[in-house]
């Protein structure tokens, strides 16, 4: 059995051991304290490359025989190299797999490191856990921006959180500035922005109480998710979609489905599924280490 080591970023590193796609022993963190979300921010790039050294050292314990280490990322990931990363901007242009490579040499490790999108460990773990490692798996992450995953791992782009939904000229909500885009209508910090003077929470509690305005917005919110799902659906075909992240309780599925069946007419294409599922970090490691097997031919 094949021992590897799955590391993502977020607020927090959380690294653990992988052995048979199932975590052994809990996972190690930094920082410790979960009220520091700004500790990863603050740290240069060459600090923040000895740190995750440090976490991965920490869960290896010792062990030699380390086979893969998978490392997840927020943000715009191609050939190891972080091209956009609107949550960690220390570390846009680093080449943050041959750091991350040298460091672990200069400490004895000679494992070959995967860098990888999160949301895409995040689907690559779901594939672990539920037994699909032989299907395709599309996850939307909806947080404070809007993560879009896929397993198997193909070469490209796949920032999908970007996908335009609108051509409303007044819908420029998105962090990155583009209008019409999912994010900059279901996006956390979008939908904070959208209504300044209630929280999102607060929106769609209205919403399901009546209130006009907030009705109007989860029908958008919906038709968002259900235009960008669909839109892949016509590029890639069918398949299992999950939905995650911490705005994932604000899914009205009977809704989506809805929405989702008028968007969809194609018999071939209308054998797709939706589950909702928590965010669970410890699937997003066992991803991330899945995803660095694969990589490395495991």
């Amino acid at each position: 059995m094949a021992k590897s080591i799955g590391v993502t970023l977020s607020e927090r590193i959380l690294a653990g051991l992988v052995v048979d796609h199932q975590l052994q022993g809990p996972l190690c963190c930094y920082p410790q304290n979960q009220e520091e979300v700004d500790a990863l921010v603050e740290l240069p790039t060459d600090s923040l490359v000895r740190t995750i050294a440090d976490e991965i050292v920490a869960c290896a314990a010792g062990a030699t025989d380390i086979a893969a280490i998978g490392v997840a990322l927020p943000g715009l990931i191609r050939n190891g190299v972080v091209e956009e990363a609107p949550n960690l901007p220390q570390l846009k242009g680093a080449r943050i797999g041959v750091l991350l490579t040298a460091e672990l040499v200069s400490r004895g490790f000679n494992t070959s490191v995967n860098i990888l999108n999160d949301a895409d460990g995040m689907a690559a773990g779901l594939a672990a856990r539920h037994g699909k490692l032989d299907h395709l798996i599309r996850v939307w992450t909806l947080g404070v921006g809007i993560g879009y995953g896929r397993y198997p791992f193909a070469p490209g782009v796949w920032e999908g959180g970007h996908t335009v939904v609108t051509l409303d000229e007044k819908e420029q909500y998105c962090g990155c500035g583009g209008r019409g885009h999912m994010e900059g209508i279901m996006g956390h910090r979008a939908m904070r922005l959208r209504f300044l003077d209630m929280e999102p929470d607060e929106v769609f509690a209205a919403a399901k109480a009546g209130d006009p305005r907030c009705l109007e917005f989860k029908r958008l919110w919906h038709k968002a998710l259900a235009a960008a799902t669909s839109t892949t659906i016509h590029m890639a075909g069918t398949g299992k979609f999950y939905l995650t992240g911490f705005n994932a309780r604000f899914v009205d599925l009977p809704l989506l489905k809805d929405y989702l069946q008028q968007m969809v007419k194609m018999s071939p294409l209308q054998s797709y599924s939706l589950e909702i599922v928590e965010d669970n970090p410890e699937i997003r490691v066992i991803g991330a280490a899945v995803a660095a097997e694969l990589a490395a031919g495991i």
